[in-house]
């Protein structure tokens, strides 16, 4: 029975102008799942014209997926010039219902939600998701302004959507914007979060709780390799764990290792 699960849309991805390819959160999600032996549980949606581009893709996935009609798929370019990424917003996805938790299995303890934008997880819709389960959000769903043309982020977001989160994921660049500035115990407070993992990448991270900073050290440092899903990797991991009953300082030990072991594997295949 699956006890964890990951709840997103999927998005239309153009790298370099390239040919569409299949992206978003649940992809790397089952990659974790696979890994971390959890059945788990993938909820996420797409407009039924895009089903050529996605169906192959996700009957590729090891972890089970439900899916829910969408009007319309979430869609991005990235273009790439050496370590520079640009990136745009060419379709905004589907806005996630409170009735659409109803799709959830029972049993589902932990509930990691990524938003691709900040329109896609309403306050009133993540109260339905946290209903009788332990939350973590993807802080891009706090700034990612839902906007077509180049990506912009702000903290223009409504805190009510943070009432309902148990942990609370932040890349550097995501704390300085929602902090409107450095990032640090004052910071993390003010959000109102019981936890909040603050991701340095190959340098690990940084747990907020309990009015406490904890560092978290990378498993190991793995440079010079494609690290896209990282982050949804980590928080697969973390909430497998939260629901294995371990505290979030161990939770958060264990995510860092398994993010370490894909990379590890990713560069070893591509060298």
């Amino acid at each position: 029975m699956a006890r964890v699960a990951v709840v997103g849309n999927l998005a239309r991805d153009v790298v370099n102008h390239g040919a569409p390819s299949p992206g978003g959160c649940p992809f790397f999600a089952a990659e974790a799942f696979e890994r971390l032996a959890e059945e788990g549980q993938i909820l996420t949606r797409f407009a039924e014209r895009d089903g050529d581009l996605f169906e192959p893709a996700l009957r590729a996935l090891a972890a089970p997926v439900t899916l829910l009609p969408a009007e319309t798929t979430s869609g991005f370019s990235l273009d790439y010039e050496g370590e520079e990424r640009a990136m745009g917003v060419t379709a905004i996805g589907e806005s996630w219902r409170p009735t659409d938790a109803g799709a959830l299995a029972p049993g589902i303890l932990w509930l990691h939600v990524a938003p691709l934008l900040r329109s896609d997880f309403p306050a009133e819709t993540l109260a339905a998701l946290a209903n009788g389960r332990r939350l973590t959000l993807d802080g891009q769903g706090l700034v990612r302004s839902p906007e077509i043309g180049p990506l912009t982020t702000d903290a223009d977001f409504d805190p009510a959507v943070l009432t309902s989160v148990t942990t609370l994921k932040l890349s550097e660049e995501e704390a300085r914007i929602v902090a409107r500035g450095p990032f640090d115990r004052a910071s993390a407070a003010a959000l109102g979060v019981p936890e909040v993992l603050l991701t340095l990448g190959s340098h690990g991270a940084v747990l907020f709780a309990n009015g406490t900073d904890t560092f978290v050290p990378a498993a190991w440092p793995v440079l010079g390799v494609q690290t896209t899903g990282a982050g949804d990797v980590f928080m697969v991991a973390y909430a497998t764990s939260r629901a294995d009953g371990h505290d979030a300082l161990t939770a958060a030990l264990s995510a860092s290792r398994l993010v370490a072991e894909i990379l590890e594997e990713r560069k070893r295949a591509a060298s």
